[in-house]
């Protein structure tokens, strides 16, 4: 095979459905197989991919074992020269996998691409990020990218024929070489949820290949299709895996630093929780169940 395709899902059928079908549907010549890992769904996600999907390789975990382990069962069985990690709540346009192989073909020192991605209406979705920093983390949590760009890119400024090389591309839709895998190693199982793409792609670089951020191909994603079934636990889980990137690669002191500023962040927004009461129901209602997510993270945050 040149490229092997790796689907995660946790119930996500529906959208599982039109994912198969826009990668089956993809216009090209490279002989690729899709495996689909599925954590323990219990939508009847198995059952639909057994009766329309047929020639996908399906793996059926009996427990939810996270995105890292579970992309890593499938690396570890395949063969092919590419690996493209993908998400279920996405839909690939027809010349993506032209597009994104092609590419790295043409140029043996990229290591791994990603496409632009879309949200569902169109716009353009985040999905390059700087390295996470202290001070990168600090500047992102109070929201002083609308001054200056540094805990983000300003990729809605940037010109969309333009490649361009990132520190880290989201997991939604990643492609990346098997030499790079055999070099660097797979995702980080004790990542759960969250971050491992950022591990990944510093390790990546950490090794001289660059990452690049392809926008001449696009893939919608609709985004968080799995993690909004359990909102409360994966906001922890967004952190716990945030800290768990700076206590790798960060020292004692930094990883406690980051926590204080969590600490702050979460004093600060819930200090302005009651003038969520002023605002719309629709507003008011979200506001306050992110109080509530920050709440949580002042109890947790000391164990994390």
């Amino acid at each position: 095979m040149d490229l092997t395709i790796i689907i995660v899902n946790w119930n996500t059928r529906e959208l599982l459905d039109k994912c198969l079908a826009s990668v089956y549907a993809s216009q090209t010549n490279l002989k690729f197989d899709v495996w689909v890992i599925d954590n323990q769904s219990f939508d009847n996600s198995i059952e639909m991919i057994r009766e329309k999907y047929p020639n996908t390789i399906l793996i059926k975990n009996e427990n939810n074992v996270g995105f890292a382990q579970a992309n890593n069962q499938a690396i570890n069985k395949s063969s092919s020269e590419f690996v493209m990690l993908l998400n279920p709540d996405t839909i690939v346009d027809k010349d993506v996998l032209d597009g994104l192989i092609g590419y790295l073909e043409g140029h043996p020192d990229v290591g791994a691409a990603g496409p632009m991605l879309l949200n569902p209406d169109g716009t353009l979705q985040e999905s390059a990020y700087p390295e996470p920093t202290l001070w990168r983390e600090f500047w992102r949590l109070f929201h002083l990218d609308l001054f200056k760009h540094l805990g983000t890119y300003p990729m809605a400024e940037w010109n969309h024929s333009d490649l361009r090389d990132v520190d880290v591309l989201m997991g939604a839709c990643f492609l990346v070489r098997r030499k790079v895998l055999d070099q660097v190693g797979l995702l980080d199982e004790n990542f759960f949820m969250y971050s491992e793409e950022v591990d990944f792609c510093k390790r990546i670089r950490d090794f001289g290949w660059r990452i690049v951020w392809f926008p001449t191909v696009k893939v919608i994603h609709f985004g968080g299709q799995s993690t909004s079934q359990v909102q409360q636990e994966m906001f922890l889980q967004l952190y716990q895996g945030k800290i768990q990137y700076f206590r790798k690669h960060n020292s004692l002191a930094v990883v406690w630093a980051y926590k204080f500023v969590l600490f702050m962040a979460a004093i600060i927004r819930l200090f302005l929780t009651p003038f969520a009461f002023f605002e719309g129901s629709a507003e008011k209602d979200e506001h306050l169940k992110l109080s509530g997510n920050y709440r949580r993270l002042l109890w947790a945050l000391p164990g994390l």
